[in-house]
């Protein structure tokens, strides 16, 4: 996800009224994918450590939402098989080391991480994808796996790089069962999306040669050149998730988080203006064809490169994959684990706290990209705890709803029936039943919570409105936030899977007491 060896505060100004419908998506757009990733892989994130209790496990889970959720953070995406292990119970593969402490070894009865940390994010209005590493299955040669891993089962489907035990993709079997494997999350859970990241054949050791040969041999699929032959494997596997996933549930979005550079001009004249590692030849990942095919919702290339990185600026990359992302979703991959204090040598233009923050404006400057996602989730809390203060007052001050995908579904539900608001003294009680089955059968997914005071232009276009957002199906809500002897207006609207936003509900008045 990272590789440093590889990679080679406006405060808000309030416009007058008359000016703020033009101004509010530069202030606050209300959709915007905010993603950060949450790495469970050698314990990077989350948990802590390994044999926490199931107790400690869902206090750091939690506590870590709340911190991304008071940031504006509206997306996790979660490391749930980092190295062909689980992270959830429903698996084929066995319990993850880094959960326990042991491979194989389950926690306590009854608790299944994936499922608490999908309740947990909906309750928070935050998406939940389900972050897979296909192809990796150990982390070094020393790693000890149990009876039940698959380099004990079928060995013959792997290959050793760099000490490290990787499924080979060019075995029909093994693309088949890597399917099989996230089906059961696509059909056991409540998940949100399904995404990758950059590990797909291996980053490039020197004196080190994959070795395929035979499989190559064995099925070539048509192909002559074992690079061009790599590449179709993967896209082989990309093309049957797309189908696979949305065939089961329509709504689950799939996405990916390449390298940041497709190809370089220099290899390509549809190649970025770059000067760096090139995903299409040493990782044999062809991601500009994955976008275009239509194969992914949203590509989601790793940007860690600072605006005045010559081999690779991030402002050109950013312009790239947006003249690149033909009609699906675009979400800029930020690396605030670079960021650092100045006293190291490393790249300086990090040292500066507005680099991030001004790389926000320059995507919400091009309306071709829809959000970030920031590596990683534990930089918050240490190198990068500025840049979480500038999210929470200003950048992401106000919530914001997931971008639409239209080619998934366009069928808005209907509104929330019967809304009514009373004053009591712990709050406004807002009651409402769910909506009418809209056309394509959904009701309500999730809802948002409007408040406008008295006086106050009452419309859902504006995110300095929203109260509250709730991927869950509860039909309630206590604004316990207001002042006494003040009076207030409400809306409620209903969102589907897809975060369709429904015709409001109200809106209903009420004086507090």
């Amino acid at each position: 996800m990272f590789k440093t060896t590889i990679y080679v505060l406006l405060s808000i100004i309030i416009p007058p009224i008359s000016l703020i419908a033009q101004t509010t998506s530069k202030i606050a757009p209300k959709r915007e994918f905010r993603g950060v990733w949450v790495a469970t892989v050698a314990n990077i994130d989350w948990p802590s450590k390994p044999g926490l209790s199931v107790d400690q496990q869902k206090q750091e889970l939690i506590g870590l939402l709340e911190q991304h959720k008071s940031n504006g953070i509206n997306a996790i995406m979660l490391q749930v098989r980092p190295a062909a292990d689980a992270f959830y119970a429903k698996s084929r593969e066995p319990w993850s080391q880094w959960l326990m402490g042991k491979q194989g070894l389950a926690p306590a009865a009854g608790y299944d991480p994936l499922a608490f940390a999908i309740k947990e994010a909906h309750f928070r209005g935050m998406e939940l994808h389900a972050w897979f590493n296909p192809y990796r299955a150990t982390m070094s040669a020393n790693t000890v796996v149990s009876e039940e891993h698959m380099t004990r089962k079928h060995p013959e489907f792997f290959f050793v790089y760099g000490g490290k035990k990787q499924f080979d993709p060019g075995i029909p079997e093994v693309r088949e069962y890597i399917v099989q494997v996230i089906l059961d999350v696509v059909k056991g859970y409540d998940i949100d999306g399904i995404h990758f990241d950059d590990y797909f054949y291996p980053y490039k050791i020197a004196g080190q040669t994959i070795k395929d040969a035979a499989t190559f041999n064995q099925h070539p699929n048509g192909f002559t050149n074992i690079n061009d032959w790599r590449r179709n494997n993967v896209d082989l596997l990309i093309k049957q998730l797309d189908d696979s996933i949305h065939h089961y549930k329509k709504y689950v979005k799939f996405g990916i988080s390449p390298f940041g550079i497709w190809k370089n001009i220099s290899e390509d004249s549809l190649g970025s203006a770059t000067n760096g590692l090139s995903n299409y030849s040493e990782l044999y990942a062809d991601s500009r064809k994955w976008v275009k095919e239509g194969w992914v919702d949203y590509i989601n290339p790793q940007i860690y490169f600072s605006f005045s990185r010559r081999a690779a600026p991030f402002g050109t990359l950013v312009d790239w994959w947006s003249n690149n992302t033909f009609g699906r979703h675009l979400y800029i991959g930020q690396g605030p684990y670079l960021m650092h204090n100045g006293t190291t040598k490393k790249e300086a233009a990090w040292a500066k706290p507005g680099q991030i923050p001004d790389q926000i404006r320059y995507i919400r400057n091009n309306n071709r990209v829809q959000g970030s996602v920031f590596f990683s989730s534990k930089s918050f809390s240490t190198v990068a705890r500025a840049l979480g203060d500038s999210l929470k007052n200003d950048l992401y001050r106000y919530p914001a709803l997931p971008p639409q995908m239209p080619w998934l579904d366009d069928i808005a539900p209907n509104e929330p029936q019967h809304l009514t608001a009373e004053a009591h003294r712990d709050g406004v009680h807002l009651q409402w039943e769910k909506p009418l089955k809209a056309e394509d059968g959904e009701t309500a997914s999730g809802y948002v919570i409007y408040r406008f005071t008295e006086g106050e232009k009452i419309s859902v276009l504006d995110a300095r409105n929203i109260l509250k957002i709730s991927f869950e199906e509860y039909t309630s809500f206590i604004d316990t936030s207001v002042e006494k002897g003040k009076r207030y207006n409400y809306l409620v609207t209903a969102l589907d899977r897809l975060k369709n936003e429904s015709e409001p509900s109200g809106p209903v008045g009420v004086e507090t007491k």
